[in-house]
């Protein structure tokens, strides 16, 4: 049989195992020592609970007592997934090199950054952190990683269901190429891995039989329950375990109450105190100092009952426990083996009991599985009897008592008209409900003089045929609207007006035109594109190609201007000149004594008669 003092490890790391009490090293730790002390990268796969710890910190003790540690640049690194494992590994760090010279420190939230920053800055042999904690100390500049020796990452499984896997490969990107890892998990997953071929350099592979059996010493039973509805498998759970706790009496010295979730932790632990029992919860969203003033006191035998969540299913070591409560079954089956483990350990006799709804049929089925046993079944204990509470159904919501649901979306009338038989529904088993009397207030009616009452029939009859002329002009003007738009070929109707779209044309400047004493004020694109005038004074040139529009607004031009003795003479351009035929000379007519000038509404029609 191999003995630790057969490891050829450190004399002072011997000293620190036999004071500890232990002689013969666990196959893991057998596995694993001899390759590390050789600087080989080591690849463990052992269940928590087989000696792990020690698997990893004895050979780094032995290889780091020669030599010195630098300030911000740590010599090794252990990487843990929760707060309190790392905690642990602390401490058993402490009893294996406490008769060496070497330092370590512990990088983990909730503490304060303060105390950790001096540690460093002293400089330290070994640093045990969790990742988040440990990459906050990187980027504010405290800590190099150019230094590490060796890099040991623990439950590793753990840290990919936590989701730590893509701050562990920044991380060993930080630390040197030339670095001996030693990586330790439970299972080997895909990414894990992955990693492991990335980051590992030909490792030497030591694989221990997972622990699928619980041990002979844990007394282990199911009772299971069975509420009214599953909405009350909470309450009707709580009242079960306050019965088992009382039942069990004087040998329930202590206790650990395991639950899936957070927040089920802190109902649990809230209502085992408010029944009078001396518990209290742990789980990872309460403070660092709050979990270990919490977890001291259990150890210490101070607080009798802890009610935790899976942080505690695994590393964590606490010898005496009496009693594992399982609140809720697990929902990996691996962990209902970690759970019962807290207790019955050192040869110790250890009771867990576990707690079933019929929703749980596949939990408990993978549980049996995994272990190759049936999980004795529990009689519920004697005079148990769920309360009224328990029993009775939970009060309907706000919104159903109202009536409402998804289908209350629809049109406000389909709303009423269902709500009746909503309402009888629900309050059909209900004691109707006695009619209250409720004070009715008459307001004093002003009476209307005579004339008006007289006047009142033929005032109503007016409104109506007034109502009725509305009604018809309206229809009216639409049938108009569709008409001129089938006219047109389904075309928006022709908006009459401008309103916000003013025309270019309108916004150009005018300029002031003198024909003799009268001034006539004449746009200058529309007397450049319409007022051709030729060289002789007292001719004018017409060009037969002109647009309707274009000949419309020449005559209304024409109509406008006074002619003058001597008129100014322009050239046209030269494509209006080959196109126009030879001016004739016209007698220039005698201009009246006052131009009248026609409304400019008659312009539209003149230009429909010429397009005519």
């Amino acid at each position: 049989m191999t003995k630790f003092s057969d490891l050829h490890l450190n004399p002072k790391v011997l000293k620190a195992i036999d004071e500890a009490g232990y002689e013969t090293p666990t196959p893991i730790q057998a596995g694993a020592i001899p390759p590390a002390l050789e600087g080989k990268d080591v690849l463990g796969i052992a269940q928590t609970g087989t000696g792990k710890t020690a698997s990893f910190t004895l050979p780094m003790i032995t290889l780091l007592d020669r030599g010195r540690a630098r300030a911000r640049m740590p010599r090794s690194l252990v990487l843990c997934p929760t707060r309190e494992l790392a905690a642990q590994v602390a401490e058993n760090f402490d009893i294996y090199a406490k008769h060496t010279k070497l330092t370590k420190a512990l990088l983990i939230g909730g503490v304060s950054f303060g105390e950790q920053d001096k540690l460093i800055d002293r400089g330290v042999d070994v640093l045990i952190a969790t990742p988040g904690r440990l990459l906050d100390h990187f980027e504010r500049g405290k800590l190099l990683l150019t230094g590490v020796q060796v890099m040991v990452v623990d439950e590793a499984d753990r840290m990919l269901d936590m989701g730590f896997i893509p701050d562990i490969e920044r991380i060993f990107q930080l630390t040197p190429f030339t670095r001996q890892t030693l990586f330790f998990s439970a299972t080997m997953a895909p990414e894990i891995e992955r990693i492991t071929n990335t980051f590992l350099h030909a490792p030497v592979r030591i694989e221990v039989a997972r622990q699928a059996t619980t041990s002979d010493t844990i007394t282990q039973k199911l009772v299971q329950i069975t509420p009214a509805r599953r909405d009350q498998s909470a309450k009707a759970k709580r009242e079960l375990l306050r019965a088992l706790i009382k039942s069990e009496g004087e040998a329930c010295t202590n206790a650990i109450v395991f639950c899936n979730r957070k927040v089920d932790v802190d109902i649990v632990a809230k209502s085992l105190k408010t029944h009078g029992f001396d518990a209290a919860p742990i789980h990872g969203d309460l403070d660092q100092s709050q979990r270990m003033r919490t977890l001291d006191s259990f150890r210490d035998g101070g607080l009798k009952i802890l009610v935790a969540s899976d942080v505690a299913a695994r590393g964590l070591d606490i010898p005496a426990v009496s009693h594992v409560f399982n609140y809720d079954l697990p929902n990996h089956a691996e962990d209902y083996v970690h759970r019962i483990g807290r207790t019955g350990r050192a040869g110790r006799k250890g009771a867990a009991f576990s707690i079933a709804t019929p929703f749980d049929e596949k939990y408990l089925a993978a549980i049996e599985s995994l272990v190759k046993l049936e999980i004795p079944r529990g009689e519920l204990p004697e005079g148990f009897e769920l309360s009224d509470a328990a029993k009775s159904a939970p009060r309907p919501r706000d919104d159903e008592r109202r009536g409402k649901s998804s289908r209350s979306r629809r049109g406000g009338k389909d709303r009423d008209r269902d709500r009746p038989r909503r309402d009888e529904a629900e309050h059909q088993d209900e004691p109707a409900a006695k009619p209250v009397a409720k004070p009715v207030t008459v307001k004093p009616v002003a009476e209307e003089p005579r004339e008006e009452r007289a006047a009142a029939p033929a005032r109503s009859e007016r409104e109506r045929t007034e109502r009725t002329e509305r009604s018809e002009r309206r229809d009216r003007n639409d049938r108009n609207d569709r008409n001129d738009r089938n006219r047109r070929g389904g075309r928006d109707p022709i908006v009459v007006g401008m309103g916000d779209h003013v025309p270019d044309f309108l916004t150009v400047s005018f300029r002031t035109a003198t024909r003799g004493k009268d001034e006539v004020e004449l746009d200058e694109a529309e007397v450049t594109e319409t007022a051709i005038e030729t060289e002789a004074p007292e001719t004018v040139a017409e060009t037969p190609k002109k647009s309707s529009r274009s000949r419309s607004r020449s005559r209304s031009s024409k109509k406008t201007e006074t002619p003058t003795d001597e008129a100014p003479t322009t050239e046209a351009p030269a494509e209006v000149q080959a196109e126009a035929p030879a001016p004739e000379a016209a007698p220039v007519a005698e201009a009246p004594a006052e131009p009248v000038a026609e409304p400019a509404a008659e312009a539209p029609a003149e230009a429909e008669k010429t397009a005519e």
